[in-house]
């Protein structure tokens, strides 16, 4: 069988390792792909001269620049390959909410990548905020299509003794969410394969989700939402969770937008399900204008804009 290269195998090594850079006070903030690219190409960044030029930037080394005890920990992950003479990191850990999450090293080109970068953050800040104005207490979570895990993991730091499941169809992301829920001292959550929510009974007091909304001709998992401009996985996610919401329960889904000659399909699509669901629901344009870039190719022709969106969806009632 060929093992994927978009995640390390060995969990507990990459544990140890994640345990050692939070030890050492490593942080890293990571940035857009876009961003990364432009920073990385810089002639002075050719190789890498510290700790966060590796861990964070992906950037091929020399092994004597890092601690013995880092590139130990690499090495027994099987985190770290021959470039030529030097050597060269495959997996990343960023800052967030107080916690090292890791994922997938620059680039994230294989179609098995586990994706992190400034989405994941803002989704999470979603995520917190809903957590924060929530009139009642989470008992039961899901973060749908996890991939590094974090958003699970935040609601599992705020709700203990909530039930909190973590699943995505991907193998790679569900050994980052192991590492990184075992990292941040949230060992209990539930880390399980599954196709959304077809493997995963009952309902939920709170579902979240970030799935992937462009159109990706490389069908990388982290990137290619399918369907009409994208929105194939996002509208799944919309209807099987509105159908799985308990009384009070809420949904909270944090995706991309394709905006055609001024109106918002995906915004018309969510307003049907949850008018026939008889939800309540907002919607609001997190960011008007993202991923430009994206416009140039043919793919995006009838496109004028990508908005970044957050919608919220709540059933009515009290859960018993």
């Amino acid at each position: 069988m060929t093992r994927s290269a978009a995640f390390p195998e060995n969990q507990d090594a990459l544990l140890a390792l994640g345990r050692t850079l939070r030890d050492s006070g490593y942080t890293f903030t990571t940035v857009t792909p876009a961003t990364h690219a432009i920073v990385n190409a810089r002639s002075c960044n050719a190789e890498a001269r510290n700790l966060r030029d590796v861990i964070g930037w992906s950037r091929p080394f020399r092994a004597e620049i890092l601690p013995g005890e880092v590139l130990s920990r690499l090495r027994d992950a099987g985190a770290v390959v021959e470039d030529g003479a030097l050597l060269r990191p495959t997996v990343r850990f960023s800052s967030l909410d107080g916690e090292l999450l890791a994922h997938s090293s620059y680039p994230p080109t294989a179609t098995d990548a586990v994706f992190f970068g400034p989405d994941t953050m803002r989704f999470v800040a979603a995520v917190v905020a809903h957590l924060e104005a929530r009139p009642s207490p989470v008992r039961r979570a899901v973060d749908l299509g996890c991939g590094s895990g974090a958003a699970g993991i935040c609601i599992a730091k705020r709700s203990p003794g909530a039930e909190v499941v973590l699943v995505d169809i991907n193998p790679a992301a569900l050994r980052a969410a192991r590492v990184n829920a075992r990292l941040a001292g949230t060992d209990g959550v539930d880390v399980r394969h599954g196709d959304m929510l077809r493997d995963v009974e009952g309902t939920f007091d709170l579902i979240v989700s970030n799935p992937p909304f462009m159109i990706d001709p490389a069908a990388r998992a982290y990137r290619h939402g399918g369907g009409p401009l994208g929105a194939g996985l996002p509208l799944a996610v919309v209807e099987q969770a509105i159908a799985r919401l308990a009384p009070g329960g809420s949904l909270v889904l944090f995706t991309g937008a394709a905006i055609v000659a001024g109106a918002d399909p995906f915004r018309d699509a969510v307003a049907e399900a949850c008018g026939r669901a008889g939800l309540d629901w907002t919607y609001r344009e997190f960011d008007p204008d993202a991923y430009g870039e994206e416009l140039a190719k043919p793919e995006y022709a009838a496109v004028e804009r990508l908005a970044l969106v957050v919608l919220t969806v709540n059933r009515p009632g009290t859960r018993p």
